[in-house]
């Protein structure tokens, strides 16, 4: 019965700052309300500004990943032509008429540089 007397009491205080027409509002009340607005103003817009980030991120992660994609199938592509190649140096080594062919192209080769050094070391001493 006590506990029945002090949910009364309890719930009249409740009740006491009703007057006749409306609620009793003191000064204190009014200032947290206005603080609690406040806050909640700013509050909405740093969530609008974390939405909008957070979108600006998920965008540029897209893109990317869209570009790493291209470049991995660019990469693949070309480790394709890589290995091809690498398979005809292998089967060019392997046969030995083809190493007769790999002397005489080294040979141009360095033909070509021993002729091209000469006459760039002759122009060289030609114009001084």
């Amino acid at each position: 019965m006590s506990y029945r007397r002090e949910h009364r009491s309890s719930r009249s205080a409740l009740f006491d700052d009703l007057e006749e027409g409306g609620l009793r509002t003191s000064s204190s009340v009014e200032i947290k309300e206005h603080d609690n607005d406040k806050a909640l103003h700013t509050l909405e817009d740093r969530v609008s500004i974390l939405k909008r980030l957070t979108g600006d991120i998920h965008e540029e992660v897209e893109s990317h990943n869209h570009l790493l994609d291209r470049m991995g199938n660019g990469m693949d592509a070309s480790r394709g032509i890589m290995s091809r190649t690498m398979d005809r140096f292998k089967m060019v080594f392997e046969q030995k008429t083809k190493w007769r062919t790999c002397r005489l192209a080294l040979y141009f080769i360095l033909s070509f540089l021993l002729f091209f050094y000469l006459i760039r070391f002759l122009r060289y001493f030609m114009q001084s």
